[in-house]
This record gives structure tokens, C-alpha cells and sequence, in this order.
């Protein structure tokens, strides 16, 4: 997904929800670590929320999931206060929302925040054209600007033509396209979305994954997505916060939940997830090792032997030409030019790539890959040695650890 611009947008402190007759009477019984079973069990009071304490970025997507009973939908409501907390802070560019007035909740709620649900939300008895327009005929906008505005949002989510459809004749991934830009149409610059993609067929639900990485790279809206699949979560997150028992276990990257869990209850989810179509290169690979700039073999052996290397990439002012060992330049003129017959062919790598897409060329080179930035710069490598222990059962405990630059120097 898009990098996060870093800026805070909405933060919540000390969120607690406890849903009963007397929520605030079982607090302090909360606050002392009683268990949710116990705490239904001798009052009839059930913990949805607590002591949640989370920082969401302008910009990014944001994804909380959990297993059915986490927590996470009651969570993804407190944010535009479908559900108002029994104790905690929820601000919002600074402004604490808990303190709006109904004039001022319902002003926020048309202009700041939309969401998209899990079925659909649409209103049988209107046109697609007059669902997509809905939340601008809400805030007061004429017929003419928001059929515009609606059909316009239609094109982007790819349902020209369907404007005059109702909802009963779409399919369940055109509705929910429906919902989509119905969400965007009102320009809010908050999205929420609860399991907004869990009742579509797999192949739809990956068209929709798609459609939102795609709008979210032109948008860069502030997205708040809810789901309870991990494949999910890691494709869409910027970051992602994991619930359990309405308790906050993890935050972090979608590498850092994959590679460091926080404990049994994250290592159990992560367990069986494809690594390799969730990681990119970037996540995985070690530093650079040693760059060539010579224009002879003795400077180049030089250049090596100062970063304690026995080979490097070399790199002319064309790009990288392909590798230099110390072995297949040792009985060589030290003065002679590097031609392309020194050079070993392995293929260069870019840091978006996914795992699952440099795996051949990975196993197939003696020599770890290089891998360059989007603007062609060598920024480290990726070694086999890398590979297996990311994509090895125990992968989390071994990513990083500086094994692979003395096993690479043996591979001569």
C-alpha cells in the first residue's frame, strides 16, 4: 500500500466499553484485570473494550482485526460514535469527539468520516445513481452537482453505465462497489470499513482488495478496515493492530507481525500465512555488501578487500553491469579494464518486489541478488540463505541476524 504520511489524525486514549446496566459500577473490577468470562459470569456485564490506546497516521491504511468476539467492530463504531465509550478519549485532529454537541456529531459525521459495510447498506427502492449521491443530498448538495459528482465516482469504481440499475439487479461485487462510492462520493477524508469485503466470493473479494489499493494510491484517504483475515490485513495494511478479547496485543507493520508477534496468540495467526506473497524485498534483504565503482581489476580487488568482501556489484555510470568475484579476478593484470567476460550474470531485484516473485532467480544464483530503489540506486541484497530462514517455519527468529554476509563470502 502507500507509505503514511506520519502526521496523527486521530488518536484514542484509554478507551474502555463495558456493555450493562451499570458499566461504570464494574470499572474499577476492569481496571483490576478481572477476566471478560468472570466478569460476565458474576455481573452480567460484558467487556467489549479495554484500555485501548492507538495512534492512527493521516494517510494510511489502518487495519484492526481479531478474531468473532475481539472486539474489533465494536472498536471500528467508537470512531464516528455509533457507540459512545465508558471511559477513554477519541480525538480527532486534536478535538475530542466525546465532547461534540448532537449539531456538531451529526456535521461530522456527514463531512469527516464515511463508511463502507460488511452488506452493502444500500437503499433498495433508489437508483445505483441516487445511493452513490445519498450522503450529498444528506449535506444539503442540489440534484444536478450530486448526480454528477455520483456518476463520476461510478467511472472510478468501474460501473459505468449502471447508474440507472437498483441494487436487486447488481451482483454482490458491483454492490459493494456501490457501497464503495457512495463512501467516496461525500469527499470525507475518513474511511471506515467493516469487513466491508467478508461476504463476497474469494476471486470478487480480490478485485475489491485490488480496486481499494489502486484508489487508495490516488486518494490517499485515512482507512480504517476491519477484518478478520490475516491475508487480507497484511495485502491492505499500512499497519495493523490485533484485538483479542477486546484487549490491543500487537501494532505494527504488516513485517513486523509477521516476523517479531508479540506473543502465542499472534504467532498461532501468523503461523500459516504465505510469507512469500505477503513480504516484499525491501522487508527481508541485509544491507549492501560492496559496490564497484573501479575501472580496473586492481581497483576493484581494492575496493573489495576494503569492505572485507569477496565479490561486488559492479556499477558504471549505465547501471549495474552484473557481479565481480575476487576469485575470477585474482590471476588477472591488475591494470587491465573490466570487460564483460569477468562479470558473473545475476539478475538485479527491486525492493517492491514480492518474495514470491524473486524466488527462482534467488535459488538459481551462487551470489546473493542485488537490489536497487525505485530510483535505481543499490540499497542491499538478497541472499538464499535469507530466503529459507524467512519462509522456515522459525523464519521470525533468524530475519536479520548477520548469518548471511559470512555465508556469502564462502560462495566463491
Amino acid at each position: 500500500m502507500t507509505k503514511p504520511v506520519q502526521d496523527t489524525l486521530i488518536e484514542i486514549q484509554g478507551l474502555y466499553k463495558v456493555f450493562g446496566d451499570h458499566p461504570h459500577k464494574v470499572m474499577p473490577d476492569v481496571k483490576a484485570g478481572k477476566s471478560k468470562d468472570a466478569l460476565l459470569q458474576e455481573t452480567g456485564h460484558t467487556i467489549g473494550l479495554s484500555d485501548i490506546n492507538l495512534s492512527i497516521r493521516r494517510g494510511e491504511v489502518f487495519v484492526i482485526m481479531g478474531l468473532s468476539g475481539s472486539g474489533k467492530s465494536t472498536l471500528i463504531r467508537h470512531f464516528n460514535r455509533l457507540i459512545d465509550p465508558t471511559e477513554g478519549e477519541i480525538r480527532v485532529e486534536g478535538t475530542d469527539i466525546m465532547k461534540h454537541s448532537q449539531k456538531e456529531l451529526q456535521a461530522f459525521r456527514r463531512h469527516k468520516m464515511s463508511m463502507v459495510f460488511q452488506r452493502f447498506g444500500l437503499l433498495p427502492h433508489r437508483t445505483v445513481r441516487e445511493n452513490v449521491g445519498f450522503g450529498l443530498r444528506i449535506q444539503g448538495e442540489g440534484k444536478a452537482q450530486r448526480d454528477k459528482k455520483a456518476e463520476q465516482w461510478l467511472s472510478t469504481v468501474g460501473l459505468d453505465g449502471y447508474a440507472d440499475q437498483y441494487p436487486a439487479q447488481l451482483s454482490g461485487g458491483q454492490q459493494q462497489r456501490v457501497g464503495l462510492a457512495r463512501a467516496l462520493c461525500t469527499d470525507a477524508e475518513i474511511l471506515l470499513m467493516d469487513e466491508a469485503f467478508s461476504a463476497l466470493d474469494p476471486l470478487i473479494r480480490s478485485e475489491m482488495q485490488d480496486q481499494l489499493i489502486e484508489l487508495q494510491e490516488k486518494l490517499h484517504k485515512t482507512i480504517i478496515f476491519i477484518t478478520h483475515d490475516l491475508d487480507e490485513a497484511l495485502r491492505l495494511g499500512d499497519r495493523i493492530a490485533i484485538l483479542r478479547d477486546g484487549k490491543l496485543v500487537q501494532v505494527g507493520e504488516p513485517v513486523d507481525i509477521l516476523l517479531q508477534p508479540a506473543d502465542d496468540y499472534v504467532e498461532a495467526f501468523v503461523k500459516d500465512v504465505n510469507r512469500a506473497r505477503a513480504l516484499t524485498v525491501e522487508t527481508v534483504m541485509q544491507p549492501q555488501i560492496c559496490r564497484i565503482s573501479a575501472n580496473t581489476i586492481g581497483d576493484a580487488i581494492q575496493q573489495m578487500r576494503q569492505q572485507k568482501a569477496n565479490y561486488g556489484y559492479y556499477i558504471t555510470e549505465e547501471g549495474y553491469q552484473g557481479t565481480l568475484s575476487q576469485k575470477n579476478l585474482s590471476d588477472k593484470d591488475p591494470s587491465g579494464d573490466i570487460e564483460a567476460s569477468l562479470l558473473e550474470d545475476v539478475p538485479a531485484i527491486e525492493q517492491d518486489s514480492l518474495l514470491e516473485t524473486v524466488i527462482p532467480d534467488t535459488l538459481e544464483s551462487k551470489w546473493p541478488l542485488p537490489v536497487f530503489d525505485n530510483q535505481g540506486e543499490l540499497i542491499g541484497h538478497l541472499s538464499r540463505q535469507t530466503v529459507a530462514s524467512i519462509l522456515s517455519e522459525s523464519g521470525h527468529k533468524h530475519a536479520g541476524e548477520p548469518g548471511d554476509q559470512d555465508s556469502t563470502k564462502k560462495a566463491s
